[in-house]
């Protein structure tokens, strides 16, 4: 209190000084019109700018949840494309049950595990068997294929990366559906091969490759990326491609599981062919 009372003494001038400044600056602005819309626009200015740049750092902040609940979106959309449905009758004959049927469910799941710079990389996720989550479920983001879930615990799962050499992906050249087979050669994290396609298939820089739907894990049509390079061929009857990779997979963080309703029907059928 000593302190405060001896600055006032010392500072009167300039205090009294301010205190009317301000005041006579109040006067101006409130019996000028001219003054009072300026110092109103220069506020509403000045409170804009302030709000802009917290609303900025709100919304950096929210980031995380925002893209969570984008991906939440995202999946249920697809769970409600036709592309996750089958025609479960024959479209000329139509019975009381419905024309289509759900065959593939989508989940939402979070990176929380990933590598890329070993010969045999895995992904962990968020989710396991509480969710929904099985072993041989396709994992998938928006811009392509990511890998194949290997194991599930109550909480967490583990996904077998397409940059890992034990997995390959029935794959096809969208333009005219001759297929192959893709596989990571251990190079780089950016592109894979695909092996087996016919050598009098016509096949071009940048086209289009696609999962095929031979497999009972992926859906037929999901991007896996495009031809990077042909390689010349060894004198055999196939192509041999590098594929530039639609993911990246350095930067992989939501994805999608896809679990096909009609598998355990497919496989015990294919089983008694074989058989």
């Amino acid at each position: 209190m000593k302190n405060l009372l001896h600055f006032i003494v010392r500072f009167h001038f300039t205090i009294i000084f301010v205190v009317i400044e301000i005041f006579c600056m109040l006067l101006l602005v409130s019996y000028n019109n001219y003054q009072k819309t300026e110092y109103l626009n220069s506020s509403n200015a000045l409170t804009g700018s302030l709000y802009e740049k917290v609303s900025s750092m709100t919304d950096y902040l929210a980031l995380a949840e925002t893209n969570e609940e984008l991906n939440k979106e995202n999946t249920r959309l697809k769970n409600i494309l036709a592309e996750s449905y089958k025609m479960s009758v024959d479209s000329s004959v139509l019975y009381n049950d419905s024309l289509y049927q759900q065959q593939y469910l989508y989940r939402t799941a979070k990176i929380i595990n990933n590598s890329v710079n070993k010969q045999l990389n895995y992904i962990t996720l968020n989710k396991g068997k509480l969710n929904g989550i099985q072993p041989e479920m396709a994992v998938v983001t928006d811009h392509g294929v990511v890998g194949v879930v290997k194991s599930v615990s109550n909480n967490f799962s583990t996904v077998i990366s397409l940059l890992n050499s034990r997995i390959s992906v029935s794959a096809k050249i969208k333009k005219n559906n001759y297929f192959g087979s893709l596989s990571w050669d251990g190079r780089d994290c950016k592109s894979a091969r695909l092996y087996e396609v016919p050598i009098h298939v016509l096949i071009q820089t940048g086209d289009t490759i696609v999962t095929s739907g031979y497999s009972s894990i992926f859906p037929e049509g999901i991007l896996l990326g495009t031809v990077q390079e042909i390689l010349p061929s060894s004198g055999g009857n196939f192509h041999e491609l590098r594929i530039a990779f639609s993911n990246d997979f350095k930067s992989l963080s939501y994805v999608k599981v896809i679990g096909d309703l009609m598998k355990t029907e497919r496989l015990e059928l294919e089983k008694e062919v074989v058989e």
